[in-house]
Order: structure tokens, then C-alpha cells, then sequence
């Protein structure tokens, strides 16, 4: 609820930067929490340009599923017109190519979200990022994304009535 607080009162949310995620992170190792942070606190401070890419790259890094899933989860305010953003390929695809690889599955499923989402600005992007990581990838990745670039949808079986 913090979070929430913090993202729908302009000033505070603009006031953001390194320290602060980090003391606002203290705890986070939920999927819930994590989910939470990245879509409310750390994906917005990071789409104004608050705090550096390099701290959200040394998330990726982390040996802490959580810090891999925050990174991943933190691109989707930059995609997410909803949240505020515009689109930004290249700071996205950075994020997904340095994770590409993690067999995690509170990771991959973020990969997977952060790639859906790019797909309403980037769809050549998505499209030759699957190529390029082709024997990489978790299936489950694959299957959903291709699965939203071709019919719109993430699971299109399971939306049938």
C-alpha cells in the first residue's frame, strides 16, 4: 500500500533515486511486493531518468531472484501507456537480453511480460529479439510472446469462452 501511496503523490514519486528504492526494498521477496515496486516505484523513477540504467542492469546481476524479476518488471512503466510510458526499446531490450537466459520462473514469466508489453511499440523488436534468442529462452517465454504478437493475446486458448 506504501507503494501505491507513493506512486499517486507526484512530488514524492519525483523525488525518488538510488537511495531511496534501495531503503523502499528493504524486505522485497514476494511476487506481490516485487511486482508491486517495479510497476509503482522503481519502473517510474527509472522511465524519468531518476536513477541511472546502470542500477537497474546490476539488478540483473543479482543472485536474488527477486532483484532479477524487479528489472524486468521495472520496463513495463516504460512501455505501459496506462503507467505513463511512451515506449523504449532499447532500454527494455537490454534489461530482457542480459535475462534472456535465466531459467528462474519468477524471472522468465516477467521476461515474458516485459516482452509483451514492448510489443504495442516494438513489434520487429520483439520479433527479432525471439530470433536472436531463440535456443535461449524458456518455452513458456516463446510460446506467450509469439502468442501475443500473432493473435493479440498472451494465451488465446484459455480466452475462449
Amino acid at each position: 500500500m506504501a507503494y501505491e501511496l507513493i506512486n499517486k503523490h507526484r512530488p514524492t514519486l519525483r523525488s525518488l533515486d538510488t537511495e531511496a528504492l534501495i531503503q523502499l526494498s528493504q524486505g522485497m521477496d514476494t511476487w506481490e511486493a516485487v511486482d508491486t515496486f517495479g510497476r509503482y516505484l522503481s519502473g517510474p523513477a527509472w522511465r524519468e531518468r531518476q536513477i541511472p540504467d546502470e542500477l537497474v542492469h546490476s539488478w540483473t546481476r543479482s543472485e536474488d531472484r527477486w532483484w532479477r524479476r524487479a528489472a524486468l518488471v521495472s520496463t513495463v512503466p516504460l512501455n505501459n501507456k496506462s503507467r505513463g510510458g511512451d515506449g523504449d526499446p532499447h532500454r527494455t531490450l537490454q534489461v530482457c537480453d542480459m535475462l534472456a537466459s535465466d531459467r528462474d520462473d519468477m524471472v522468465y514469466k516477467a521476461l515474458s511480460w516485459a516482452l509483451r508489453e514492448l510489443i504495442k511499440h516494438d513489434k520487429e523488436g520483439v520479433t527479432d529479439f525471439l530470433r536472436r534468442h531463440d535456443d535461449d529462452l524458456a518455452a513458456r517465454v516463446k510460446r506467450e510472446v509469439t502468442n501475443k504478437l500473432k493473435t493479440g493475446l498472451k494465451n488465446p486458448k484459455a480466452s475462449r469462452p
